[in-house]
């Protein structure tokens, strides 16, 4: 029986606040119950001078909120999908997803610039994928919340570009930025991180099956696929990795292969680790 009070753990930054109450309402609707917000900091959003790719980026910004259901403090956790590592720790699981946004990443040019000198990215996958397009850029970090990114692209002029995710920006409400042009990469160009656009509810695994029902199938079905190769290849921040998912294609990106894309049926989707494990096979990887 699900409880009729719901604590769902959060980080407390803009863009994961929005996600969190866009849950909540979710979980008011469907299960009739009220809700409230366990706002906490993670080790990611205190060390804002750390490198992400030099310090791995594996549960930075979940390992608090996980900590935060074990200990029964709160009832659901809420993340950006693409920041769960790829293995969860022993007795959670995840409970399912909200619907996908646009998945697609967006490259933030400052205003003017068309080909882009110093690119500004904290992502390997990201690096990677831009220096096919951009192949005499150079790159720096970025860190900070998407405000913060803008404001470093078209006012301060750090970079003459960076890349932000679609789903983020609408999240908050950004369709554009003063000083900036928006432009959005097609998965030909720049395959998605693991779970990109996806919120994803995750809970004790006990109770996992209690909120199942109430969340989206098709989300859950895709990012299931994408996560088994997430987990098969031990992927995390510091992985130049991408796995996306969409009804009939595989979009696949790896720093020792490159960027591909394979046909999916729907019994592949529906064994995903068996499926991951094939697919990897088939591009060489010792699985």
């Amino acid at each position: 029986m699900v409880p009729p009070k719901l604590i769902l753990a959060t980080r407390k930054s803009p863009l994961a606040l929005a996600q969190s109450e866009q849950v909540a309402a979710h979980l008011r609707a469907t299960l009739g119950v009220e809700v409230g917000l366990l706002k906490i900091v993670t080790t990611g959003d205190q060390r804002t001078e750390w490198s992400l790719e030099k310090q791995g980026g594996k549960g930075l910004f979940t390992k608090e909120l996980e900590e935060a259901l074990l200990r029964g403090d709160a009832d659901l956790a809420v993340h950006s999908c693409k920041d769960l590592p790829g293995e969860l720790p022993a007795g959670l699981s995840v409970a399912g997803y909200l619907p996908r946004e646009d998945p697609r990443d967006m490259l933030v040019l400052r205003e003017g610039v068309e080909s882009p000198e110093l690119i500004a990215t904290s992502s390997p996958r990201r690096r990677l994928q831009l220096a096919m397009i951009f192949p005499e850029a150079k790159f720096t970090e970025i860190r900070g919340n998407v405000d913060t990114r803008l404001r470093k692209i078209a006012q301060d002029h750090m970079a003459d570009a960076t890349v932000l995710a679609c789903a983020g920006l609408r999240r908050l409400g950004i369709a554009g930025w003063q000083g900036a042009d928006f432009h959005a990469l097609d998965f030909s160009h720049m395959v998605p991180a693991v779970g990109q656009a996806a919120i994803a509810i995750q809970t004790r695994s006990a109770d996992a099956a209690r909120f199942t029902a109430v969340l989206d199938r098709r989300t859950s079905r895709f990012v299931t696929l994408e996560r088994a190769f997430q987990a098969a290849l031990g992927g995390g921040c510091q992985t130049a990795f991408a796995a996306h998912v969409t009804a009939d294609t595989l979009w696949f990106y790896h720093h020792e292969i490159g960027l591909r894309s394979l046909p999916l049926s729907d019994a592949e989707i529906d064994k995903p680790v068996e499926t991951a494990r094939v697919i990897l096979r088939h591009f060489g990887f010792q699985i």
